[in-house]
């Protein structure tokens, strides 16, 4: 188990290209859809937590999945299988390619070039995948849209993602402390009704 939790994670750390959002479809391919460590609907709960999280995505994602299925063991194996191609490439780079060499080079510049597309593609399907696993409706697409809307104005504190994470929070908090309330007067209704 911990080799396929390491060779998985170092699969999705070796082969993703732009960043967390990026790297999503392939997470869910690998721990939803092949190997079924967990549920579509909770990797979306865990995609929420990993993002409100400091640090990195993916790494979040990994040592989440890695504490679930084997514990603190399971968390280093799979937070260093993300972990480890990266700085492996990051290495072979700092030690044979200079910033010039890589402008330069046609080749290295036309292969980054082609990249670029490839993970436009890569961030818009996680998008629409969680939009799709989150039960969005015509009603409350609006929420995810005026939040881009206001993060990508860039007007100061307004436009801060940590104040959207704690609105959604609160917001789901008492949407949540609500509905509670309201099961609990109809209980008492009930209750009242037949006494």
């Amino acid at each position: 188990m911990y080799w396929k939790l390491f060779s998985s994670f170092f699969k999705i750390g070796a082969f993703t290209f732009g960043g967390g959002w990026a790297m999503i479809s392939i997470i869910e391919r690998e721990i939803v859809d092949k190997h079924h460590w967990i549920e579509k609907d909770d990797f979306l709960d865990l995609l929420a937590i990993a993002q409100s999280l400091p640090g990195i995505l993916a790494v979040n994602i990994a040592t989440a999945v890695g504490d679930k299925l084997r514990g603190l063991r399971g968390s280093i194996v799979a937070a260093a299988g993300t972990i480890l191609p990266s700085f492996m490439i990051i290495l072979a780079i700092a030690i044979f390619l200079t910033p010039d060499m890589i402008k330069s080079n046609r080749v290295i510049s036309a292969i980054f070039m082609g990249i670029r597309p490839a993970v436009v593609a890569l961030i818009i399907a996680p998008v629409l995948t969680s939009a799709r696993a989150a039960k969005l409706t015509w009603k409350t697409v609006w929420i995810p849209l005026v939040v881009a809307l206001m993060i990508s104005l860039d007007l100061g504190a307004v436009s801060s993602p940590i104040l959207y994470i704690v609105l959604g929070g609160a917001g789901g908090f008492m949407v949540w402390w609500l509905a509670s309330r309201g099961v609990r007067r109809k209980g008492r209704g009930n209750t009242n009704s037949e006494g």
